[in-house]
């Protein structure tokens, strides 16, 4: 099924209790999941059938045998009715595997639908959403949460239709035998449902929280594997461990307590379950001996109640298993709930040319009512200018760059691109002519070619390839490698440096040739060389295009057309280099700062350089 599908059909699942939740997803393989439950039902009969051919086996043939057998013409019954066992046994047999083959169908394509929905649903939701949320929890409700879905669906919703079908074909064959036999072999069905149901909502609550910290501890986990490196540089190895061991420990005990929970459930059913076959045993011998029912009779009903007391007991199994399918649907359904981004939401599509003047009217902009993190924000930038942003750590300039694409929305003022106010525009679009390098880039455990041509909805040459490598000062050390631009990096570009992921990710955004240009601190992983020579490639790319240059570095700003000093969230500052340095106070003051910085570094490796050179030549 297509997405936009999927989408009406999953969202559908939202109203009503959590089981005509599940009954809606099942949408599309409600068909199979009948033919399943009748497949069950045609070898439930068959089993039955097998019980009552027993009865006539007992009755009618056993007897026969006392007199001259070769006489009785009941004997010549004999083939037939040694066809009808094995008659049954091939049907009762086929029929479970259709059912299983259909069971197996349903539960598998709800399961793969639903990772697809989710995958796809995961990938639009709002930044502000993706904030909040654990990676592991997602992956957990992505990966086990489903899988407990699936088996709902094979086991569970299975199950309670076969049992119910059993448990009507064996009643009424038993009330067909004998009615005191067939009402007295039920009296305790009404314990063991309210046994399960006493117990459903404790394992409930129980499964509900052993999957909460399931989550946690995939998130740790993933967490340690990610910072595998900062780990192992700071030497926290015991430290990681025991964290691990703690919320391991924690999901220890609330497994614990699960287990518990079943291994009480599981011996009180069986022993209020046995009690009622043997009592159903005991009644139906002492009518077989005071000649109430036959022999055959009693042959028949002693398997037939087996198949009745046994489905019963299942279902209180089912009943208690099934809390782990609806928690999961309920911890799915969280996400689904979540509003998608609308990316195509705006009056201006793609048929427009931006030409990249932006202007800020007292914009302000908080997380989710909290704090403002930016605060009448005002100023404005022509098309083709560069704007250099400079603050301290937490003074807003990610924030501010982040409105541009409609990442998150402004509360307050306006933003206008070309005159129209940013909302008017779709988010698509604004990202298809926005370009970032962001301050900790990320690459995909793909070749070098494919990380450079993500971000291109359309086939690119190697010359294009290689042009913006060459720009991105890249090109000669890719062609270093022994498989060029067809090497596989690691997972997140590991296999590569700093500096070489981040020219890596300068390249995807230069071949996006977008209008709009954001690096996030683009150069800082990269030495003082390397950083002149990417600033010299992207001064003459930035002709034409609006850029936004955040940075640390005085040497990475002084060049753009307009620098904005920024303090808590505020503009305190703002202009050219030689402005800024006139009448500023912060701009100078960091500018004096970082140049005697660098000219102590610099006199330190003189110094260092003229030592080395005075030994060697003693030497």
């Amino acid at each position: 099924m297509n997405a936009v599908q999927d989408n009406f059909d999953i969202k559908a699942t939202l109203a009503g209790s959590r089981l005509v939740g599940l009954w809606r997803l099942m949408h599309g393989f409600r068909l199979p999941y009948f033919g399943a439950v009748t497949s069950l039902g045609a070898a439930a009969v068959s089993k039955t059938g097998t019980y009552l051919l027993l009865r006539v086996l007992a009755d009618r043939l056993l007897p026969a045998l006392q007199g001259n057998p070769s006489a009785n013409p009941v004997m010549a019954l004999l083939p037939w009715i040694a066809a009808g066992f094995v008659f049954l046994a091939v049907f009762e047999g086929g029929f479970t595997y259709i059912s299983g083959r259909l069971a197996a169908y349903t539960a598998e394509g709800i399961a793969r639908r639903l990772r697809n929905y989710l995958f796809d649903h995961i990938q639009r939701l709002p930044f502000s959403y993706l904030d909040k949320m654990q990676t592991g929890e997602l992956i957990q409700r992505s990966t086990s949460d489903v899988d407990a879905m699936r088996r709902f669906f094979a086991d569970q919703a299975i199950g309670v239709g076969r049992i119910l079908l059993l448990f009507i074909v064996n009643f009424t064959a038993i009330l067909n035998l004998d009615t005191t036999l067939g009402l007295a072999s039920v009296i305790v069905i009404p314990v063991i449902v309210l046994v399960s149901i006493f117990f459903f909502r404790r394992v409930t609550k129980a499964y509900e929280s052993y999957q909460e910290q399931d989550a946690v501890l995939s998130t740790t986990l993933q967490e340690n594997l990610a910072g595998v490196r900062v780990v192992k540089a700071f030497a926290r190895q015991d430290f990681e461990r025991n964290k691990f061991e703690k919320d391991n420990h924690r999901k220890f005990v609330l497994g614990r307590r699960l287990l518990l929970m079943h291994s009480t459930f599981w011996p009180l059913s069986d022993i209020i379950c046995g009690a009622q076959m043997l009592g159903g045993f005991v009644l139906a011998a002492i009518f077989a001996i005071d000649g109430r029912i036959t022999v055959g009779t009693y042959l028949a009903y002693h398997g037939l109640v087996v198949w009745l007391i046994w489905p019963m007991r299942n279902l209180g199994r089912l009943i208690v298993q099934a809390s782990t399918g609806l928690v999961s649907y309920g911890r799915v359904m969280e996400i689904v709930r979540q509003d998608r981004e609308p990316l195509e939401e705006g009056k201006l599509q793609a048929s427009l040319h931006l030409r990249g003047e932006i202007a800020f009217e007292n914009v302000g902009f908080h997380y989710d009512q909290g704090a403002e993190v930016l605060e009448d924000i005002t100023f404005t930038c022509q098309p083709g200018q560069s704007v250099a942003l400079l603050g301290s750590t937490g003074s807003g300039k990610t924030s501010l760059v982040n409105l541009l694409p409609r990442f998150y929305e402004y509360s307050t003022g306006k933003i206008l691109l070309d005159g129209v106010e940013l909302n008017q525009y779709s988010r698509k679009f604004l990202r298809s002519q926005i370009g970032i390098v962001e301050q900790e880039p990320f690459l995909f455990s793909r070749s070098l070619r494919e990380n450079i041509t993500y971000g291109v909805g359309r086939a690119v040459s190697q010359q294009e390839i290689e042009q913006a490598a060459k720009v991105a000062a890249i090109h000669d050390i890719i062609l270093s490698f022994p498989d060029g631009y067809d090497t596989l990096i690691g997972e997140k570009g590991v296999t590569l440096s700093g500096g070489q992921k981040q020219r890596v990710a300068i390249a995807r955004t230069l071949l996006k040739d977008p209008r709009i240009l954001i690096l996030d601190d683009a150069t800082s992983s990269v030495d003082t060389e390397t950083e002149a020579a990417i600033r010299q490639a992207l001064k003459q790319l930035m002709v034409g295009r609006t850029s936004f240059i955040i940075a640390h570095r005085i040497q990475s700003v002084m060049h753009a057309d307009l620098i904005l000093v920024l303090d808590q969230g505020r503009i305190v500052e703002q202009g050219t280099h030689d402005e800024l340095l006139a009448r500023g106070k912060i701009y100078p003051q960091i500018h004096d700062l970082q140049t005697r910085i660098e000219s102590e570094l610099e006199q330190e490796i003189a110094s260092a350089e003229r030592r080395i050179s005075s030994t060697e030549q003693a030497k």
